[in-house]
């Protein structure tokens, strides 16, 4: 059960990371948790982030019955050298049962001998809505994008964090994104920016008194420190 005040919402990702990451940035106003292992989510075989978002979001929305609110991320990175790769093939660039490790090796492989090294973590949110807060928005889809700007390291540093992490260094930072503290992470990462503009676009169109994505100075929580 959600608590007083939190309706439940439901993560449509299997990654245990992104399921943390959303927890410290929306659960001030929902009960965030993920999908129940046994709901099947379809490919991520969309053109775009948006695309692959909206996918998930819709296979999670129906296995629940439409009666919860469902969010469904797709997120990656795009490296300008590589025309954009790996893009939607983030997760399985080094192949489709790639883990982490594999996936960096190739990025790192790819970018061998290239100068040019900036690339952008992207994020597409699309969040479907109960009946209910549905009519409190005047729709039952929300979508939003997020963006972060760096460069790829020569090698991995780092222990926080997941997926390119370690090798991706945010503009303005020394350090990569896995040497900085979760906080610190969600105060610029493409996911915070995702969701601060969520919560933008629904107070745009009018959030109602005590609405889910509501909050009474208009501004994301401080994050917290979990991991």
């Amino acid at each position: 059960m959600a608590p007083p005040g939190r309706p439940r919402l439901y993560l449509a990702t299997r990654n245990a990371g992104k399921v943390r990451e959303f927890g410290r940035l929306l659960g001030a106003w929902f009960a965030v948790e993920p999908l129940a292992p046994d709901v099947t989510l379809p490919p991520e075989n969309g053109s775009t982030f948006a695309e692959n978002a909206l996918l998930k979001a819709g296979a999670g929305f129906a296995e629940v019955g439409g009666q919860v609110a469902v969010l469904a991320d797709d997120s990656g990175l795009e490296v300008d050298a590589l025309g954009g790769e790996p893009g939607v093939r983030s997760a399985r660039y080094a192949g489709e049962d790639a883990g982490d490790r594999e996936n960096v090796l190739r990025l790192l492989e790819e970018l061998s001998g290239r100068s040019d090294r900036r690339g952008r973590f992207v994020c597409a949110l699309a969040l479907l809505l109960p009946p209910e807060l549905a009519r409190l928005a005047g729709t039952g889809l929300l979508e939003a994008r997020g963006t972060l700007e760096g460069t790829i390291t020569l090698e991995p540093r780092g222990e926080t964090g997941f997926g390119y992490d370690p090798v991706f260094r945010p503009a303005g930072w020394e350090r990569t994104l896995a040497e900085g503290g979760p906080d610190e992470k969600d105060a610029i990462s493409h996911r915070g920016d995702a969701v601060r503009a969520l919560v933008a676009l629904w107070q745009s169109i009018g959030s109602p008194p005590g609405g889910a994505l509501s909050s009474p100075g208009g501004d994301l929580p401080s994050p917290g420190g979990d991991s």
